[in-house]
C-alpha cells in the first residue's frame, strides 16, 4: 500500500520460492494488490516454474527474470555468463501468457537485442546507465598507468 501510495503504476514482488515475510502466501500478496489497490503485478521470478507458477496460478500480470542468478537454484548464472538469462526469457515468452520483462545484467546493446529477439516485451537496463563508477574502473584499470603499475584491475 505504501508502494502504491508513493505513486508506483506497477507492484513488483518476489515470486520465488523463498520464505516470505511474516510467512505471507504469494497468491494472496497478488489478490490483494488487484483488489485492494487496483494494480498490476510484475512477478520477479528466477526460474521457468517460479514464473509459470506467477502468470498462470497467482495471476501476476508481468513476469520478470529479476532473480536470475540470484537464488540458490540459480546462482551458478552470475558467474558463469555475467549475462541476462536468455534462455529464461525465451521459455517464459513461449510458455506463460502475459508480457516476461528481461531484467538483470543487460550490459550492452546486444545483450538488449538478443533479450528481444527471444521474445522479451521489454529490457530493464540498470547497471549499464546508473554503474557509473564500474565503467569507469574498467576504463581506468585498461589505461597503461595501471598496467606499468602492475595493478591487474579496478573492475571488481
Amino acid at each position: 500500500a505504501e508502494v502504491a501510495a508513493a505513486g508506483a503504476d506497477v507492484i513488483a514482488l518476489d515470486a520465488t520460492l523463498r520464505p516470505r515475510p511474516n510467512g505471507e502466501n504469494f497468491i494472496e500478496v497478488v489478490t490483494r494488490i488487484k483488489q485492494e489497490l487496483n494494480l498490476p503485478v510484475m512477478a520477479d521470478v528466477s526460474t521457468f516454474s517460479e514464473g509459470l507458477h506467477a502468470a498462470e496460478v497467482a495471476g501476476a500480470d508481468f513476469v520478470g527474470t529479476t532473480l536470475s542468478g540470484y537464488t540458490n537454484a540459480t546462482e551458478h548464472l552470475t558467474a558463469a555468463a555475467a549475462k541476462p538469462d536468455f534462455e529464461l526469457i525465451e521459455t517464459l515468452a513461449r510458455r506463460v501468457s502475459v508480457p516476461v520483462i528481461c531484467e538483470g545484467r543487460v550490459r550492452s546493446t546486444d545483450d538488449l537485442r538478443r533479450a528481444f529477439d527471444c521474445g522479451a516485451f521489454a529490457v530493464v537496463v540498470g547497471n549499464a546507465i546508473t554503474g557509473i563508477d564500474q565503467l569507469v574502473k574498467q576504463f581506468a584499470s585498461a589505461t597503461p598507468a595501471f598496467e606499468a603499475a602492475g595493478v591487474q584491475s579496478l573492475a571488481t
